[in-house]
């Protein structure tokens, strides 16, 4: 009983979560661990403004490269990008747009991103959903939400992840085995909204 009452605790935070992203609150842009929205974490300087509603829908992304810093790229040299081995990649008939960084002789080292639209109420289930059934964790930075995971691979000693960050009906959805560069959805966040 105590496990149900937990995960509706954390679904009811992400709801209020999600619900402050579109009335303008500010965020710290840590993990929250109670549901005390004046915690503050004393590594972040200074919390990112959630941005005004607009009218505009955000443009999806269309190049896979651009959407990261230099640092970023750094990290991931040498990788190859959209290898047809993996399948349909780049830009979708409807503008998704899907990044798969891998290498096809590897057994298990890729990185997976999908950029997509996504309204906030069926973000907000899927968030949710993610929570309560699977243990994610969930915070609120730069004006956004932001949902993780780690565990292990179940066939080889690496790893595993799974990365997803929602704002403005945007959802950037990234998979990954074996291969996270750091600031990664940052740098995708930094370019899509900064």
């Amino acid at each position: 009983m105590n496990g149900r009452l937990a995960a509706g605790a954390a679904a009811l935070l992400l709801v209020a979560v999600l619900a402050g992203c579109g009335q303008g609150s500010s965020e710290t842009g840590e993990p929250r661990t109670s549901p005390d929205p004046s915690a503050t974490s004393p590594s972040e300087a200074t919390p990112s403004p959630t941005p005004s509603p607009t009218s505009a829908q955000t443009a999806l992304p269309t190049d896979c490269r651009a959407i990261l810093s230099d640092d970023v790229l750094a990290q991931l040299d040498g990788i190859p990008l959209n290898d047809a081995a993996f399948g349909p990649s780049g830009v979708g008939d409807d503008g998704t747009l899907t990044c798969i960084w891998g290498d096809p002789r590897a057994d298990t080292t890729n990185l997976v991103t999908t950029i997509s639209h996504e309204d906030r109420g069926p973000a907000l289930d899927m968030l949710n959903a993610l929570v309560t059934n699977e243990g994610f964790t969930c915070f609120t930075p730069d004006g956004g939400t932001r949902c993780e995971k780690t565990f292990p691979n179940p066939q080889y000693p690496v790893t595993d992840g799974r990365t997803l960050f929602w704002r403005d009906d945007v959802l950037i959805d990234t998979r990954y085995s074996n291969l996270a560069p750091t600031g990664y959805t940052a740098s995708i966040v930094a370019h899509l909204f900064d």
